[in-house]
């Protein structure tokens, strides 16, 4: 595209390592309020539980030896509205995994708890999902602190597999979770990168930061300012507060062109209208937090056109994307704008595969077959009702097996980390948000 040519992307690949070093030097991992940010409602499938914004015990009483799996997510709190959302992608993958006869001989059941965005809420709401309903790996939760929270007071302690589907601070990276605690979206020491990449491009070199305090917002904050070459001037902020402007005068104080808000919908209403009617800002960058159709609604499509933003994504060239992307058409309608539900549709499938795999559903050996299941020598099978179907029966056979997921490869190092992915550069145009380019990223050299 004119905007941004591939071409200016494509020397980013070879930085993003570095990046990856330099941001884990910073980054003062938080168990703050963090989460992160995804898409519009979502429907239930009748396997998993219907949610309603309170956690709910499953519609079909659990069969003997079925794999049970918990989706830990937000459905009060400052991200209610992303954990129907990103439902949509766990619901999806459950209907292909139950089509193809299920896992270890028994259809796969999905209980849904509220974390409420909140660490002390999410960790009590996790020893439910493990003491009371016996799951054996939680997809979720949705934010950076909660999900190391939940994983350091509960999870780990339990045996019980953590697939986060979008926590991206690079804090996740060095939690002692003892190989239970996965990922299925990249490191924010990528989305760093591109985001201070896309700043440059847009011709600017003064910049301020409003950022979350917490491990996503400390670890985005710290990867974009030590990639950007301009004047960064930060300022961090606490969630549920009525005013930002002190914050705001902060981040300005340096004469910054723009504003890169990281946080999430409900304080980016907040600082960003602030910013516009106290005239500090009129220029912003947006990340995957507030990449947000709620943003759009509250602000206003005017106020919000043209600006630009950073999210992971999949890749729109590959196979794996093409195939999850009709598959998801065809059972919704339409393709969901924002980031996230192809990841979680990835974490319940590798979780299943995994299962499979070990011939076993406790939390100990999905976790050891986990990296198996997406590991790069193996036979490729892709996302959607045939591939989930056809890679699940290779995993019972003891094959060797391959799943590129919808949104990265699967491609687990130790610390439970994705090394190859997307990122996606998104516009607010139009009343929605529009793609306009894919940066890939590679951080296993």
């Amino acid at each position: 595209m004119d905007v941004l040519r591939k071409t200016r992307w494509s020397r980013l690949v070879l930085l993003l390592g570095l990046a990856l070093f330099a941001s884990m030097a910073l980054i003062a991992c938080s168990d703050d309020e963090d989460p992160e940010g995804t898409t519009e409602t979502g429907a239930t499938e009748t396997a998993t539980t219907e949610s309603t914004g309170e956690a709910t015990a499953t519609t079909e009483a659990s069969a003997g030896g079925a794999l049970r799996i918990g989706y830990l997510a937000d459905f009060s709190g400052a991200l209610a509205e992303f954990g129907p959302a990103i439902q949509t992608g766990v619901d999806l993958a459950v209907k292909h995994i139950n089509d193809a006869g299920g896992v270890n001989g028994a259809p796969i059941e999905v209980i849904v708890g509220d974390d409420q965005t909140d660490p002390t809420a999410a960790t009590e709401e996790a020893r439910r999902l493990i003491e009371v309903e016996g799951v054996s790996a939680i997809v979720g939760p949705l934010a950076s602190g909660v999900a190391i929270a939940v994983a350091e007071g509960v999870a780990v302690p339990a045996g019980v597999v953590v697939i986060t589907p979008s926590a991206t601070s690079p804090g996740i990276t060095t939690v002692n979770d003892d190989g239970f605690l996965f990922r299925s979206t990249t490191s924010d020491a990528a989305q760093g990168v591109v985001l201070a990449q896309l700043a440059t491009d847009e011709g600017i070199d003064n910049i301020g930061v409003m950022y979350l305090n917490g491990a996503y917002g400390q670890g985005l904050a710290d990867a974009f300012e030590a990639a950007f070459e301009g004047t960064v001037t930060s300022a961090s902020f606490e969630d549920g507060q009525a005013s930002y402007l002190a914050e705001l005068q902060a981040a300005a104080a340096g004469g910054a062109d723009a504003l890169v808000a990281i946080g999430y919908p409900a304080q980016a209403q907040v600082f960003v209208r602030e910013a516009l009617e106290n005239e500090l800002f009129s220029n912003f960058l947006f990340v995957d937090g507030t990449k947000s159709q709620e943003l759009i609604d509250a602000i206003g499509a005017d106020a919000l056109e043209g600006f630009k933003g950073t999210a992971p994504t999949g890749g729109p060239e590959t196979e794996a994307f093409a195939a999850w992307e009709a598959a998801y058409v065809a059972e919704y309608g339409d393709v969901p704008e924002l980031p996230y539900i192809r990841e979680a549709y990835d974490a319940v499938v590798a979780i299943a595969l995994a299962a499979n795999a070990a011939g076993s559903n406790e939390g100990s050996a999905i976790r050891d077959n986990l990296q198996k299941v997406g590991a790069p020598e193996g036979e490729v099978f892709l996302p959607g009702p045939e591939g989930v179907a056809a890679a699940l029966a290779a995993a019972a056979a003891g094959d060797d097996i391959d799943y590129e997921g919808a949104a990265t490869t699967l491609n687990w190092d130790d610390a439970g980390d994705v090394t190859t992915g997307y990122i996606g550069i998104f516009q607010y145009t139009g009343g929605g948000i529009q793609e306009l380019d894919v940066v890939p990223f590679d951080l296993s050299e």
